[in-house]
């Protein structure tokens, strides 16, 4: 007898979706999702990569390079489009030096919440040169939440 194992149905592990990690104002009830992905976004999973999250005085985070568990949601779009309005809103152009830039955008593994694999995502990561200027605060926990929210949810 010949069983056929299948995976469950799930955008975001189409290759012709386009994949982005989130962890700051772009999450779900954040300043920026409902602009720039509530209508466009296909599927939302809770995530984490591996790096380190920062908390800027400037009211959004950042994220570097590094080994901490970062957590966030990951957004599947169907348009690839999609990122020439992101690389905007986190001032990110591959045309410029990475130096100009406030955001670069990478590839990077994701995992689900029990670190099963999920796929390759895009990411917007800051150099750390950048996030000692701006004094960022290292959270060690790997979560940020807005003030906004932080008053809405004490």
């Amino acid at each position: 007898m010949l069983y056929l194992l299948l995976a469950p149905y799930s955008p975001l592990s189409m290759p012709d979706r386009l994949n982005v990690f989130t962890y700051g104002t772009l999450k779900p009830g954040e300043r920026y999702y409902d602009r720039y992905c509530a209508d466009k976004v296909l599927a939302i999973q809770e995530a984490i990569v591996y790096g380190q999250l920062y908390d800027l005085s400037l009211g959004y985070p950042a994220m570097t390079l590094g080994d901490r568990l970062v957590y966030g949601m990951l957004l599947s779009f169907a348009d690839q489009k999609v990122l020439e309005a992101l690389d905007e809103l986190e001032d990110y152009s591959p045309h410029r030096p990475s130096e100009e830039n406030e955001y670069l955008r990478i590839e990077q593994e994701t995992f689900g919440v029990e670190l099963q694999p999920l796929g390759r995502a895009w990411i917007y990561v800051m150099e750390q040169e950048r996030v000692k200027r701006l004094k960022g605060v290292l959270l060690p926990e790997g979560r940020w939440v807005s003030r906004k929210m932080d008053t809405l949810f004490p």
